[in-house]
């Protein structure tokens, strides 16, 4: 087995990761990035459509041209990558376990960063496992990373941001969608992707389910039906539609193994995807050393995974003695305040309170996962006790007088 040494060592070459290997090549630190894809780049280079956000977000540029400009820093700041490898375990002593092109390699890092990204929810009904039943995602990297149409009538399950958009990228790519199913009472992505779907005359059935896919050897037509508030399909409301392929847009789950494997801390946060890693505001999990960072920590956007793949590589750059305490404080200042800004809106900020109150049913602030006296709340924020301020920084919601904290102490309510 070779044996490669390093300063830092990020899994994930994707938005959160290559930014983490920007910030800590900058600063002179000895970055290798590892990933299991041929290319570079993860999501990024499925996304034609334009940001949003403000300027400094790169609001209006398309998701692969972004990805382009990333790739162009990382290679100037010296930072190495290493493609079409596979990282297979995590010891205590911050060494991995990495094949490829079939040899074995012992990666002994100072810190590392896990950027590993979020993987497609799967949906279990008759039929599933024919031919032609995928992933949004999958077929997005079909048609904007492969240039191959993955049918030519297709159904696409979900109505958030992923089916929405996907769908539009399907119709440009050339496919007719028949429809969108939606089985929440309401269209759960923003309202101006669900807009240009129903423009292009593509109906969206809210409070429907897949009932069943049909065909002998592949998807030959699928039947949908209403669903009443208990989510039970309601006879006689069946429709059926002659397809060849169905895209299921079906959430996204957290790709955690490796932190598992890490020894870190996990809650059970379902409005994040899942089982995810505690870390505090610098991105460290409750293993030293660790840190984690883009939608391994709960599914957001490019933008935000960018921008905490950011905080992870200037965090690690300062923990190894790169950047002064003055440096990264800055840099810290900065970052903290473009990720204000992406989650101050309606779903940013309304996803986080619902994760934060989630963890506080079951733990009170006082017991939430000490480590060297600081106080870990889950995800994006780590509140230390002597810090609390009169309002929360990232939901900006005002605490209650007489409180020193968002929470009663040794109480698991939580008083917002």
């Amino acid at each position: 087995m070779k044996e490669i040494v390093t300063d830092v060592a990020i899994v994930g070459a994707g938005s959160a990761g290559l930014s983490a290997a920007y910030q800590a090549a900058c600063a002179g630190a000895d970055v290798l990035v590892i990933d299991e894809n041929s290319r570079p780049g993860g999501q990024l280079f499925k996304q034609i459509h334009k940001f949003f956000g403000s300027k400094e977000h790169q609001a209006g540029t398309r998701g692969f041209v972004i990805g382009q400009q990333l790739l162009e820093k990382v290679e100037k700041s010296g930072a190495k990558v290493m493609l079409d490898s596979l990282v297979y375990g995590l010891l205590p002593d911050k060494s991995m376990g990495v094949i490829s092109n079939g040899v074995n390699y012992s990666v002994k890092a100072k810190k590392i960063i896990i950027a590993s990204g979020a993987k497609e929810n799967y949906m279990a009904f008759p039929g599933s496992t024919l031919p032609g039943v995928m992933g949004a995602g999958a077929a997005q990297t079909m048609i904007n990373v492969n240039r191959v149409l993955p049918g030519e009538r297709i159904l696409m399950v979900g109505s958030g941001n992923v089916g929405l958009i996907v769908s539009y990228q399907l119709m440009q790519a050339g496919a007719e969608v028949v429809g969108i199913v939606e089985g929440a009472p309401k269209i759960g992505g923003y309202g101006v992707h669900a807009g240009k779907i129903r423009r292009a005359g593509v109906p969206i059935y809210v409070g429907h389910t897949i009932k069943q896919v049909y065909g002998k050897e592949e998807v030959e037509g699928v039947e949908i039906a209403a669903v009443d508030e208990k989510w039970n399909m309601i006879p006689g409301s069946e429709k059926r539609f002659d397809v060849d392929t169905v895209c299921l847009a079906v959430g996204l789950n957290p790709m955690t193994g490796l932190v598992w494997m890490g020894g870190c801390k996990f809650d059970f946060i379902p409005s994040f995807g899942g089982h995810v890693p505690l870390h505090d505001e610098n991105m460290e999990t409750t293993v030293p050393g660790v840190y984690v960072a883009g939608d391994v920590t709960g599914v957001e956007e490019a933008s935000s995974a960018m921008e905490e793949g950011n905080m992870a590589g200037v965090a690690a750059a300062e923990a190894l003695g790169y950047l002064s305490h003055e440096e990264a404080a800055q840099k810290k200042a900065e970052i903290i305040g473009r990720l204000n800004t992406l989650r101050s809106g309606f779903f940013g900020a309304g996803r986080r309170s619902r994760g934060i109150r989630s963890f506080y049913r079951k733990r009170d602030c006082k017991s939430s996962c000490r480590r060297d006296g600081a106080r870990y709340i889950f995800h994006r924020i780590c509140f230390r006790q002597r810090n609390i301020r009169r309002s929360c920084p990232l939901f900006r919601m005002p605490l209650l007088s007489g409180t020193s904290c968002a929470f009663r102490k040794g109480s698991s309510d939580m008083r917002l």
